[in-house]
């Protein structure tokens, strides 16, 4: 599981990476990053209705991406703060397809090493 401290839990931050951020798309995942003043880089999740209706598949889904990122970590830049917007279709994929199009996504942005 990511540590709170690396996630982004108050509107304020999550209005920020919206208004400032550079934008980055892939299959069903959206990366929005902008950088902070922190030692630290910090992501936050959004999963919306659209994708499913059920909460269970929902907080799946957000579990999956938190876990991807949480190995990742070692390898990631700091000082950025980045939000993962998730599209229609993630419900039915695993976690190896998922943590795939994550990767891809994070060398686009150059936050992977």
């Amino acid at each position: 599981m990511l540590k709170k401290e690396f996630r982004l839990r108050k509107q304020k931050d999550f209005e920020n990476v919206f208004q400032k951020g550079f934008y980055f798309a892939n299959d069903f995942l959206s990366l929005k990053i902008t950088k902070n003043d922190l030692p630290i880089s910090r992501f936050g999740f959004i999963v919306s209705k659209k994708v499913s209706k059920k909460a269970v598949q929902r907080n799946r889904i957000k579990r999956l991406l938190r876990e991807s990122i949480r190995l990742k970590q070692k390898d990631l830049q700091t000082s950025f703060d980045a939000i993962f917007i998730v599209r229609a279709g993630t419900t039915e994929k695993n976690f190896k397809e998922v943590d795939l199009v994550m990767e891809k996504l994070l060398k686009r942005s150059k936050l992977l090493k």
